[in-house]
Order: C-alpha cells, then structure tokens, then sequence
C-alpha cells in the first residue's frame, strides 16, 4: 500500500513491468522484447569477437585516469596489454544472471538427453537472500545440468553452507558449483577463512569468486542515493585475494556491477572523483549502482596488480 496510490505491485524490473506506480502491470511483450535486445547484444558480440583481431585491447581509453598519480604507469601498461594481445583471437564470451523469478527460468529450461538445462545462460546463480535449503531456488537448481552459482553472505553458517553444496553437487563435479562471497569490505576477513574451511572439509570442488560490491551498498547521506564506494570494492577483493592465498585456495574470478558509458554517476570516488553531491547528475540505475567506465577499468588495473 502506497500513500497517493493505494496498492501497487512490487517492480520486478523493466523485463517484466515498468517503474512508474502507473506502469506495475506485468506485461509479456516485455519478456519478448528483452530477450530480442539479449538475442541481439550476444550476435553482436561475436560478430565483434570473430573480427576484433587484437583492436580491442588497443582501444583501451584511459584519457579519464589523467588524474591519477598512476596516470604514466597505467599508459604503459595500456601499451604492453595491446602489443601482447595484438592479433590474437578473442576469448569466449559466456552469460549469466541471477534466476530469481522461477516461472520464467522454467519455462526456458529444456530436456537434452537425460538431463535438464536452462538454456536462458551458461551459468545460472541462486541469490544471498533465495538460497534456503529447503526452497524453491534450491530445489529447481538441484534439477538442472548447468554450471550453478550460489551468493554466499556473512547470514550463511559453516554447517549450512556445506549442506548447500551437498544438495547442489553431490556426485563432486569439477566446475559445476560456484561460490560467489559477498560480505562487504568490513566484514570479509571475519567470514572468508570460516567458509573456505568448511567447504574443504565436504571435499566438493568449488569455484570462488568474489562479489565485491553487494555487500557494500551506502546511502549517501546528503541525497539518500544508493551508492557505492570504489575504494570499498576494490578493498574487498584484495582481501579476498590475500585470504585464499592464505588458505590455499584460488580466487577464480570477480563480480562487478558497471557500465561502458564514462558520464554515469552512481558510485564513488575513483580518480574522476565521483562525490555525493555529484551522484544526481547522471543517476540512471533503478535497482543497483554501476561503477562507470572509468572507475571499472581503475578497479581492473588495481585488480591486476594485486594478482601479479
């Protein structure tokens, strides 16, 4: 029940009804236009992939970073990555999302021999807040063939974690369950170590990664605005990278949230120097703020040099 409007339904996201109070509807032709914008960024992207020859690693832009102390290092850097990758083929691409609404998963999920595969995406991931072991998520992702990822957060405990994997991969796969860990910055190193032990001792293989950005959402106080702060992701997984260094297990990959375009302002800090007070200016997300341009290719570099 909202004030001015009455009841209203919750917004699934622009897939499925609108923002607008006046927009809630659910509305099929959504569903189909989505995936037609899907079907047509992944052609796309191969198109571009096949012919690329080397050309994107050149047009690596770093003209924004001119106000970081790093500014010469990075051009360097930016230099050797284009000189080495140069005429190579590209890497594959592979999608993923999140399976929240389970009618829709469902629908696109396919018999292939003796085995179910949702054919949405490569791989399919279980949220931090739908990952009850005796619910609907899990009991569907239990089902399906595909490579699964599951959000592990600071509510999950040991013993749960390991009934978790047991559900999800009781045959022991190599490469079928991921674990994505999201505490946040603060919280990471009083979490991490617990969990990575707790999955060694069911001796089901994992791969890890680490969401270094849902575990560290901020209201500004000067707006209110959802924000993020780069420093805050970035500081996670250099945590996270010395934390599996430790116990002898191996970071597999990150999560980010971003965009490509340079003028978005919905996280903070980096060297564009995003502040409060300019978030309004360019604040497009109705869900979770992106790291634009500028700050992704700062927080991949950062990353990069930790890893070396």
């Amino acid at each position: 029940m909202v004030e001015g409007f009455g009841e209203i339904m919750s917004f699934k996201g622009e897939n499925i009804n609108g923002f607008a109070p006046t927009d809630r509807k659910w509305d099929p032709d959504r569903l189909l236009q989505g995936y037609w914008h899907s079907a047509a960024t992944l052609n796309f992207m191969r198109g571009f992939l096949q012919y690329a020859d080397g050309t994107i690693t050149s047009a690596i832009n770093i003209n924004s970073l001119n106000a970081s102390t790093e500014f010469e290092n990075l051009k360097q850097k930016v230099a050797d990555i284009s000189a080495k990758f140069s005429g190579r083929a590209a890497a594959p691409v592979f999608t993923a999302h999140e399976s929240m609404q389970l009618d829709l998963e469902e629908a696109l999920t396919r018999p292939v021999a003796t085995k179910f595969y949702n054919l949405g995406a490569h791989l399919v991931w279980i949220g931090d807040r739908t990952r009850q072991i005796k619910g609907a998520h899990v009991e569907y992702f239990r089902g399906i063939a595909n490579p699964v990822g599951v959000k592990v957060g600071p509510s999950m405990k040991n013993d749960e974690l390991q009934e978790l994997l047991q559900i999800l991969n009781p045959d022991k796969e190599e490469g079928k369950v991921m674990i994505i860990t999201r505490y946040g910055a603060e919280k990471i190193e009083a979490m991490l170590p617990g969990h990575i032990e707790a999955v060694k001792a069911t001796g089901i293989p994992v791969v890890w990664q680490c969401d270094a950005v849902h575990g560290n959402g901020i209201v500004a106080k000067s707006n209110k605005y959802k924000t993020r702060h780069m420093d805050d992701v970035v500081s996670e997984i250099v945590k996270c990278i010395g934390i599996h260094k430790k116990c002898g297990t191996i970071l597999g990959g990150v999560h980010l949230e971003f965009t490509g375009e340079e003028t978005v302002t919905e996280c903070l800090g980096g060297s564009v120097g995003i502040t409060e007070e300019m978030l309004t200016s360019n604040y497009e997300t109705l869900c979770d703020p992106r790291l634009n341009y500028a700050q992704t290719v700062e927080t991949a570099f950062k990353i990069a040099a930790e890893v070396n």
